[in-house]
């Protein structure tokens, strides 16, 4: 009524309200009565803002790529922006009167796009691709130092670049030479795993041999100390052997002397006998043949008489002519009795 008007803002928002082309009232969500007619009002936003971007890049080596991301920024000198920008509103609709809000997200696109560009077109396209932090790393901080964004009184908040593509015929090239890597490491992985069980079959192989090897040691070992064994019994057992002979010897030694003893001992005795027969014969054997015969014709039987004077007779035939000896007088000189009649 009667112009007066009444404003009232958020607390993300500064108004500052001129009369006459005079600043008369300003602050972070404020609220006042103007007078339509004398009164101008403008509006700055002071939170965060997000500004979605998207725009191309030459690399290093000249191939186009395609940047998107988002620039988040808040203004932290509305009274600068004021003065450079037109934040002025309508009272009737409470629409800025131009486009200037606009304009200050386009400056800041611009600006990121000019810093971006020396940062891209410093890298080649392989690379590029993945260094999409990196990038967006290096442009934040060169726009938080830039002159421009400290002119025109904002912040960069972040500034954040989602993907960095290049166009469709170097993605799908790009894509068939890391492909064919892929393969290629494929193959070189399937290559080194064939040799890797090759070897390790060579080391299994080597192992059994090796095991093989050491069980024939092992079993000439045994060999050689089960003939060692065998040799130190023979030896104990010729040694034995040699105890014994050596024992038999000796026995057959004692024994031989003992017969020798025995055969000596015997002699003597026999000499002693002999001499003993000889000692109790020689009065015998100086004694005339004739009177022996005669003492023992005195003790002889009958017979024994007959047979030494036949023997007497035997020795003289040469001196008898004839001898006529009767069966009864045989008969009688030996003593038998005449058979019956």
């Amino acid at each position: 009524m009667f112009g007066i008007r009444y404003l009232k803002v958020t607390p993300t928002q500064y108004a500052i309200r001129y009369v006459r082309g005079k600043k008369k009232q300003s602050g972070a969500g404020v609220s006042f009565l103007y007078f339509r007619p004398t009164s101008t009002i403008v509006v700055i936003p002071i939170g965060s803002l997000e500004i979605p971007f998207i725009f191309e890049q030459l690399t290093s080596d000249f191939q186009p790529v395609t940047l998107q991301g988002q620039l988040t920024y808040r203004v932290t000198d509305p009274e600068r922006v004021s003065g450079l920008l037109d934040y002025s509103i309508d009272p009737r609709t409470g629409l800025y009167r131009s486009d200037d809000p606009e304009k200050l997200s386009n400056r800041l696109v611009n600006q990121a796009q000019v810093i971006s560009r020396s940062e891209v077109s410093s890298i080649a396209l392989k690379d590029v691709i993945l260094a999409a932090d990196r990038v967006a790393e290096k442009v934040f901080q060169k726009l938080n130092t830039d002159e421009a964004m400290t002119r025109l009184g904002v912040e960069i908040l972040t500034f954040s670049v989602f993907s960095i593509r290049p166009i469709p015929e170097m993605a799908r090239a790009i894509e068939a030479e890391a492909r064919e890597l892929l393969l290629r490491q494929a193959d070189d992985a399937i290559y080194i795993r064939r040799n890797a069980a090759i070897e390790q079959e060579r080391r299994i192989k080597e192992n059994e041999l090796n095991t093989e090897i050491a069980v024939e040691e092992k079993k000439r070992q045994i060999r050689e100390a089960q003939a060692m064994a065998n040799l130190a019994v023979e030896a104990k057992e010729q040694e034995l052997r040699m105890t014994k002979l050596s024992g038999q010897i000796r026995l057959e030694s004692d024994r031989k002397k003992l017969v020798a003893t025995q055969a000596e001992n015997q002699r003597a005795r026999a000499d002693i006998e002999a001499y003993s027969i000889r000692a109790s014969l020689q009065p015998l054997s100086e004694l005339n043949p004739e009177v022996l015969q005669a003492l023992t014709v005195q003790s002889a039987e009958p017979r024994l008489m007959v047979a030494k004077a036949m023997q007497e007779l035997a020795r003289n035939a040469a001196k008898i002519g004839h001898l006529n000896i009767s069966p009864d007088l045989l008969q009688a000189l030996l003593g038998e009795d005449k058979p019956a009649r």
